[in-house]
């Protein structure tokens, strides 16, 4: 079995990593770079800044943090939001970001995922989905983009097997449903997609309890599992999900 991955991810606005609760509400937590630094020190396998808002001044700020990221940081580390062509994804790339996670623009333009991957290689492209639960049917689940704000009527398992055919390397899956509520991850979400396709799937949404990372990857089947407030306001560390995932028999690199 290949170890899971345990993944702290920051929402940035205007350079600063935010928090809120199912997408909106959102409070300062800090420096992102400051954070991951820590997150580093306490074995994260990687780390994750989404650019939760990507205006053009936003997306500056942005490339100016991956460059910091990359001189300051000792752990891989992906950027996501606000990509619309192989430019903006190019510009994050030369910054010094080893992934980009790709969600609404990959929806929009479904060629730029294989683009992307032709381009920079699949092991560089994440595609991000943002799912929530179909009304009445807890075994269906839509897809939204815009930040969670539009629903585009497609159903997330088959949009995830189609991003595997379009070439991105792994799927950043995230229960807008879970979203800071901390009643733990959607597994019946994860596990669904997970068994459609054979990409690293990496659950998102809800954690509150530092069993819910063991439930991502045993019931979710999850590769890695990401987590943000209950890192960000020291709930528990990353040092202390991977020791405690390793006691559940979930082999993990400490």
């Amino acid at each position: 079995m290949l170890a899971k991955k345990v993944i702290p991810c920051m929402d940035v606005k205007d350079g600063r990593v935010v928090k809120g609760i199912n997408f909106v509400g959102l409070r300062d937590a800090g420096d992102p770079i400051e954070f991951a630094q820590r997150y580093a020190e306490q074995g994260a396998d990687e780390v994750v800044f989404l650019d939760i808002t990507a205006t053009v001044e936003g997306r500056k700020t942005t490339v100016e943090m991956a460059g910091r990221a990359s001189k300051e940081l000792s752990v891989p580390y992906c950027v996501g939001g606000g990509f619309g062509s192989i430019e903006d994804i190019s510009a994050m790339m030369s910054a010094g970001a080893d992934k980009v996670s790709i969600n609404s623009a990959a929806v929009a333009t479904p060629s730029l995922l294989t683009q992307a991957a032709q381009t920079f290689g699949a092991s560089a492209i994440v595609c991000a989905i943002d799912a929530k639960q179909v009304a009445g049917n807890p075994n269906k689940w839509e897809v939204y983009v815009s930040g969670g704000q539009k629903a585009t009527g497609m159903d997330v398992v088959a949009w995830a097997q189609e991003v595997e055919r379009l070439g991105a390397g792994e799927i950043l899956l995230t229960s807008m449903d879970r979203d800071g509520t901390k009643d733990g991850y959607d597994c019946a979400l994860t596990r669904a997609v997970a068994r459609a396709v054979n990409l690293p799937v990496t659950a998102s949404g809800g954690v509150g309890a530092i069993e819910h990372f063991a439930q991502g990857i045993l019931e979710g089947e999850a590769s890695a599992v990401l987590a943000a407030s209950v890192f960000h306001f020291g709930e528990f560390t990353v040092r202390e999900v991977k020791e405690y995932l390793r006691a559940q028999g979930i082999e993990v690199l400490l």
